[in-house]
């Protein structure tokens, strides 16, 4: 493919994966270690409710109004489950899966019960995202990358989930070594003055802000698998977690580049005719991406946290 057929059909939605992947792996990796992975699945799951009730009330698609009715159902989906955590003194996971599907079955209903045949906002999109239709039409090859004008019809959806990575790297960066401490060793972290309630909290409402980000453009599979996927395979490969961040990071990368490429081009290589799902395809890869290090990784038969040296 030459590069006046692939900047403008494939650079912006294999970029928009890339990092959306990223942006959910990152802090994905200290929710599977303070083993509440399940927070990445739930908050998925919870936006699309809220982004039912924002077109409900404004009548448009639109990034902020949507933007916003996610957030806003991420926050009330966290005050729900800490709320049944503490009220009916049941275990966190418990929790979460009541108030996930609750509030996902919700906006399901909400999906078919109104009127959104004119606008691009159904189950499907819900669940697997657009991630095929981002297209950069303004490009016309790699020179396109340094042209103003061009660069003004970039897909909205490609500078979202670029900030939103980098909030997501800073995040990491400034409370790297509360995260550190409080992940393996709350107890201590409190003696020391940290304050791992909040610092827990700050985790999760960065784990939503990047799922949100994502969820309109990659669906919430992608959400989903790269929360998980990711950093577990990371954990099998290393004790150490400054090794598991950065091989998160590589196997995020891996699963979406080699997700995408496969889902547009696999189905030819083995006599097919159409493209399968590319936030599908990605899950897929980071599934089998895991389920490799599962086997094969040399950290795989030990269990408990890698180490803070």
């Amino acid at each position: 493919m030459s590069g006046a057929e692939f900047v403008p059909l494939s650079l912006t939605p294999l970029l928009i994966g890339i990092f959306a992947a990223v942006a959910c792996a990152l802090p994905g990796n200290f929710l599977v270690l303070r083993k509440q992975a399940l927070i990445g699945d739930a908050i998925s799951h919870v936006v699309l409710p809220g982004i039912v009730v924002a077109f409900l009330l404004t009548g448009v698609i639109a990034a902020w109004p949507m933007m916003l009715g996610a957030a806003g159902a991420a926050i009330l989906a966290v005050v729900l489950i800490e709320a049944i955590r503490r009220l009916g003194k049941i275990e966190p996971g418990a929790a979460m899966g009541v108030v996930f599907t609750a509030m996902f079955a919700g906006g399901v209903l909400l999906l078919e019960q109104t009127d959104t045949s004119t606008v691009h906002l159904d189950v499907e999109h819900a669940l697997y995202g657009n991630l095929e239709s981002l297209i950069w039409l303004d490009a016309s090859g790699w020179s396109s990358l340094l042209d103003p004008e061009a660069l003004a019809g970039l897909p909205v959806e490609l500078p979202r989930m670029g900030v939103t990575l980098l909030l997501v790297i800073l995040f990491t960066w400034l409370l790297w070594r509360p995260l550190k401490i409080s992940t393996f060793d709350e107890g201590y972290a409190r003696t020391i003055g940290i304050r791992t309630n909040l610092l827990g909290l700050a985790l999760v409402v960065m784990a939503a802000i990047a799922a949100v980000a994502a969820f309109d453009a990659v669906g919430s599979i992608i959400v989903i698998a790269m929360f998980i996927c990711p950093p577990a395979a990371a954990r099998m490969m290393t004790n150490r977690l400054e090794r598991q961040i950065a091989w998160s990071v590589v196997f995020a990368v891996a699963s979406a580049v080699s997700g995408y490429v496969l889902a547009g081009y696999g189905p030819l290589w083995l006599g097919g005719t159409d493209a399968v799902s590319a936030a599908g395809m990605i899950a897929t890869m980071s599934g089998l991406i895991l389920a490799l290090t599962a086997r094969f990784g040399p950290c795989r038969s030990r269990t408990g946290a890698p180490s803070q040296a």
